[in-house]
């Protein structure tokens, strides 16, 4: 359904170390920079990317926004969620694990930048 998604960084270069670290969890390879000083992870089912934002305003999270990245496992999603606390992320809602009622293994965490993000394990 989704073939990109763009976040504001209100410096690239910190979050691509984040996104590098967080990502690279996943087993994603490391982000590229393009002329424009645009970072992105290319995938083959979909690109994630930060920017600067173009109005030269400071980038704010989406109150009630967030961007989930599907982890293999458990140990991946706890891997995810502590390469972020290393690189400058915050913890938020509850610990990494299993949510009651639904069964799905999730891990939060808000970027340097303030984007909601989150580790997504669906079990089989």
């Amino acid at each position: 359904m989704y073939s990109h998604i763009m976040l504001g960084a209100d410096d690239v270069a910190v979050a691509k170390t984040f996104y590098d670290a967080v990502l690279g969890a996943l087993g994603h390879p490391e982000g590229t920079i393009d002329d424009q000083g645009r970072c992105f992870w290319f995938t083959p089912t979909g690109i994630f990317s930060v920017t600067a934002p173009i109005d030269d305003q400071p980038a704010s999270g989406g109150n009630g926004s967030t961007v989930g990245f599907a982890a293999d496992s458990p140990e991946a999603a706890d891997a995810w969620h502590q390469a972020g606390l290393e690189n400058g992320g915050v913890s938020v809602e509850d610990p990494p694990g299993v949510r009651e009622g639904s069964g799905l293994y999730l891990a939060y965490l808000r970027d340097p930048s303030g984007n909601k993000i989150c580790a997504l394990h669906r079990p089989s």
